[in-house]
């Protein structure tokens, strides 16, 4: 205090802006959630104040959710409608870091992080949502004061302790975690405590009980999960902890082979296709010959079954061309009063005319305003409406449509081919989004299995769900490659081979071959999303494969991968499954493929219970 006794005010040490509080969890809106700062000062205190008003000097502020006239506990990692207690300064708060008890960092599936922290008294403090990344910032600003531990029992959850807690100060010494020098290994400790820490914390058994213990617990009571751990170090002196992560081998080398150039070959006498799955192995290995995706792309997208005889499928031809003119003659027919009155056509209508007109414009087959291959695009768009009146149309659809249009150079065949391709990816499209948020899981899972540390510099930057991948998976990859390219790189993903999620495959290969540029060069949120955004035109794509099988075989011959890493990839099947023909020397991948076929993963038919015999492909 000064000799006047006013309070000299406190020393900045951090302060960090766009750190909101969310005032009702189920809505998120301009009304329902307050920008701020969060400070660190030199008492030392954690301080958050909105941006309308400085409060630095604010006395701390609890909530809770109030159920009448009570106050309702809750666990650190709800967040529920906020009910403020303090009536006089509603939305600011300020703790002394000693008073700190816990601090649980979490995420939305597609959102930002937020910290809620807990007090020694067991009060939480309000959610704090970091919309402009910062966390790992501030979690560094607090190791001057206190130190940081993971509770064993919750890997996001951490508790606090004083720089003069001996063994735990000690252990973490040891690991010099929070050097400044040590490359992004606060966020590490955040996102992968176990993986990260254990090899340290296993010399300093005794910080597990204080982790487990509530402050408020007597040092001589133990918890049931606490009896676990010795009393010291000393009564095991052996006793050590493995990480949790598989130990992944050596990433094979990979190279491509020839594409698909002779279709006669795989056709007998009345037309069907001899052996579907060695020429889906072919497209894989290498793509299709330009003057053959116009047929081969009519079986891979299922317009004709691979059993159908050449007659068959005029029989097919003929009956699809009259069941696509039915439903374009319904949409036609549709009058203007009609259309009026009809808001779901009506919109469907003004989107797809305004997506066709900005969709591979520099095409020469959709170049030019009074190009005809632009009014076949709105056309078969318009017409999958009526077919699939639940979906209708949504942005991004027209990506898929114009390369079939540009192959089959048809407007029936492109649109059933379309059908085709919306049936391996409809799901991208669903309002709810549950199949992309759920793509971004495996993704991240993929991802956290192979660079661990590529994972913790991401989530060091709040990057961690992967959100900038989005475009990449919902009109796969097709904005991020050459169109001819894409020709390519579809005709191999509609082999499903080697697993029907080999685009998430695709979609690690490209973030690691970006992991130098990322880490390097210390990109934050803004500039990896930049980063990323500014990759199309300029991936290579045949080395971006490569690199995506070589993943698969790298996932695939780890013995330790986790059940949900081996989900992703489809490889719980029956070991029986892995036989293969004694006479034959197939490749590594060759192998693993056959073994999908064997899943039903690259084959319509059941799979009938016979060990598959493997006959490696050629190139004609």
């Amino acid at each position: 205090s000064l000799s006047d006794g006013t309070t000299m005010p406190s020393l900045l040490i951090f302060e960090k802006e766009g750190v909101y509080l969310h005032t009702n969890a189920k809505r998120s809106n301009q009304d329902t959630t307050i920008p701020g700062f969060i400070r660190i000062v030199e008492r030392p205190a954690l301080e958050w104040s909105p941006v309308e008003e400085d409060v630095r000097n604010a006395p701390a502020v609890f909530y809770a959710k109030k159920v009448g006239e009570e106050e309702t506990k809750f666990d650190p990692g709800y967040e529920p409608d906020w009910a403020v207690i303090n009536e006089v300064r509603q939305w600011g708060f300020s703790l002394p870091l000693s008073e700190l008890y816990s601090l649980r960092r979490a995420r939305f599936s597609l959102g930002r992080n937020f910290l809620v922290m807990t007090t020694r008294g067991g009060d939480p403090l309000p959610p704090l949502h970091f919309h402009r990344g910062g966390t790992r910032e501030l979690l560094k600003a607090m190791q001057r004061y206190i130190r940081l531990a993971p509770s064993p029992m919750d890997g996001r959850l951490f508790l606090a302790y004083p720089h003069d807690s001996g063994a735990l100060s000690q252990s973490f010494d040891e690991l010099h975690l929070f050097d400044d020098t040590s490359a992004d290994l606060v966020s590490r400790f955040i996102q992968d405590p176990y993986a990260t820490t254990f090899g340290g914390f296993s010399k300093v058994t005794n910080f597990f009980r204080g982790a487990l213990r509530h402050p408020e617990s007597p040092l001589g009571n133990r918890s049931p999960q606490d009896a676990h751990f010795p009393h010291s170090a000393d009564e095991e002196p052996g006793f050590e902890l493995i990480t949790c992560g598989a130990e992944l081998g050596p990433r094979p080398e990979v190279k491509r082979g020839k594409p698909l150039d002779n279709w006669d070959q795989f056709l007998d006498p009345e037309g069907r296709v001899t052996d579907p799955q060695k020429v889906k192995k072919l497209v894989f290995r290498g793509g299709i010959v330009p003057s053959l995706r116009k047929e081969v792309w009519k079986f891979l997208l299922g317009f004709y079954p691979w059993n159908s005889t050449a007659k068959e499928r005029e029989d097919i031809l003929r009956v699809k061309t009259d069941e696509y003119f039915r439903m374009k003659v319904q949409w036609k027919s549709v009058s203007e009063e009609q259309e009026m009155k009809n808001s779901l056509f009506r919109g469907n209508r003004s989107l797809i005319e305004r997506d066709v007109n900005r969709t591979d414009r520099h095409n020469s087959f959709f170049s030019g305003n009074e190009n005809p291959g632009l009014a076949l695009l709105h056309d078969v768009l318009m017409t999958y409406c009526m077919y699939n009146f639940d979906l209708g149309y949504v942005q991004g659809m027209s990506d898929l449509l114009s390369p079939l249009l540009f192959v089959t150079q048809n407007e029936v065949e492109s649109f059933w081919c379309l059908t085709g391709f919306m049936d391996l990816v409809h799901q991208n499209f669903e309002e709810s989004q549950e199949a992309m948020k759920q793509q971004l899981l495996q993704l991240s899972l993929l991802l956290r299995a192979l660079d661990p540390e590529l994972c913790d510099y991401l989530d060091s930057q709040d990057s961690g769900s992967l959100c900038f991948c989005f475009r990449w998976l919902l009109i796969w990859f097709k904005r991020e490659f050459s169109f001819e390219d894409i020709l390519s790189l579809w005709e191999i993903l509609w082999t499903r081979l080697p697993c029907e999620n080999f685009h998430l495959l695709m979609a690690c290969s490209i973030l690691q071959s970006q992991k130098g540029e990322l880490i390097g060069s210390n990109h934050d949120f803004n500039s990896i999303l930049k980063h990323i955004n500014e990759l199309t035109m300029k991936l290579d794509l045949q080395s971006i494969l490569c690199g995506a099988e070589a993943i698969y075989l790298q996932l695939t011959n780890c013995k330790e991968l986790s059940v949900k890493v081996q989900e992703v990839l489809g490889l719980r099947v029956p070991s029986s499954f892995s036989e293969e023909s004694p006479n034959s020397e197939p490749t590594e991948t060759d192998t693993l493929l056959a073994q999908s076929e064997a899943r039903g993963a690259s084959s319509c038919q059941p799979f009938n219970g016979r060990t598959p015999q493997w006959t490696p492909p050629t190139c004609p």
